[in-house]
C-alpha cells in the first residue's frame, strides 16, 4: 500500500525538493504530536503527497517551523503544516494499520501483529474522527480480501477494490472538488496495488501466496500489458489532477504524478532485463 509515490528529484530544483521536505517534515510531526513515536513511524510519502495536494487546492494558512527534533538532533530542518496536514496524518494512520492488518492475515507476520497491536489505539482515535473514510476503506477492503481468497482473476475487480480505498482517504470535504480527488485516489490506489503485485510477484510464486497478475503473467505480451495498465492508470490520475484549479506546488505534484510513480516500476524493469541478459 506504501512506497511507490515519490519525487524525481533529478527534475527539481533544490527549493522544489526542499519544499517536498518541509511538508515530510510537517506530517511527521502532526503524527508525532498526534499519537506520539508509534504514529511518527507510520510516516509515508503517499501521505505527504496528500498533504501537498489538499494544501495546495484549499490553500489553507501555512505554518512554518524551524526545528530539531530526535532523528535529526544536529541540524536544524524545516517543516511546513496546515490544518490538511493532521487529516493526512489520521489518513496515514488508518492506512498503516491495515496494511499491518493485511500482513497478518495474509501469512501470519508477527511484524504485521506488533504493528497492529502498537497502533490500534491511534487507529480508534482516527476511527472516530473520520468514521465515513474509515467505512469505505473497511468495506472495499473486505471485499477485496474476499476476492483474493478465492483466488480471483478478474484483475480490474481487484484493483478497483484497492484503488476505493485510496479514493476515499484522498477527500477531506464534500464539496466540488471531492469527485476529481476521489478519482485522484482511486487511480492512484489501482497503479499502487498493481505495482505491488508486480514487485512481489517472484516472491509470492515461491511462497505460495495469491498474486492478481498470475493469469496474465502466463501471456507472452505480459510486460507491454502491465506497462500499458499502468499508463492508463496514472494518466486518469494525472487526468483528475488537471480538472482542478492547482497553481501552488503545482509543478512538484505534476512530478509525482509524471514521474515520480515511475521511478520503482523503471528500477525493477531494469534488474529483470539484467537477470535475462
Amino acid at each position: 500500500m506504501f512506497g511507490y509515490v515519490s519525487i524525481n528529484p533529478q527534475a527539481l530544483s533544490e527549493d522544489e525538493k526542499h519544499r517536498f521536505r518541509a511538508f515530510y517534515c510537517g506530517l511527521c510531526r502532526v503524527l508525532r504530536e498526534a499519537y506520539g513515536d508509534v504514529g511518527r513511524l507510520t510516516l509515508s510519502n503517499d501521505m505527504t503527497f496528500l498533504t501537498l495536494l489538499l494544501a495546495a487546492l484549499y490553500e489553507p494558512e501555512e505554518k512554518a517551523f524551524d526545528e530539531r527534533c530526535a532523528l535529526h538532533p544536529l541540524k536544524p530542518h524545516h517543516a511546513v503544516t496546515h490544518d490538511c496536514t493532521r487529516y493526512a496524518a489520521d489518513m496515514n494512520i488508518l492506512l498503516a494499520y491495515y496494511k499491518c492488518l493485511d500482513d497478518a492475515e495474509d501469512d501470519g507476520s508477527l511484524r504485521g501483529k506488533a504493528g497492529q497491536a502498537a497502533l490500534k489505539k491511534a487507529f480508534a482515535q482516527a476511527r472516530t474522527a473520520w468514521p465515513d473514510q474509515c467505512k469505505a476503506v473497511e468495506e472495499s477492503l473486505s471485499a477485496l480480501s474476499q476476492l483474493e481468497k478465492t483466488k480471483s482473476t478478474d484483475l480490474d475487480a481487484l484493483s478497483r477494490l484497492s484503488g476505493h480505498t485510496l479514493g476515499a482517504c484522498f477527500v477531506w470535504r464534500q464539496d466540488a472538488f471531492a469527485p476529481y480527488l476521489r478519482e485522484m485516489g482511486d487511480a492512484l490506489g489501482r497503479f499502487i496495488y498493481l505495482m505491488d503485485a508486480y514487485e512481489d510477484y517472484d516472491t509470492d510464486e515461491k511462497r505460495h501466496r495469491f498474486n492478481p497478475l498470475r493469469a496474465l503473467r502466463a501471456q507472452s505480451d505480459y510486460e507491454e500489458r502491465m506497462e500499458e495498465i499502468l499508463t492508463l492508470e496514472m494518466s486518469r490520475c494525472a487526468r483528475a489532477f488537471e480538472c482542478l484549479p492547482i497553481q501552488q506546488d503545482a509543478g512538484l505534484i505534476r512530478n509525482v504524478l509524471y514521474s515520480g510513480v515511475w521511478g520503482s516500476y523503471a528500477r525493477l524493469r531494469e534488474k529483470r532485463k539484467e537477470k535475462q541478459a
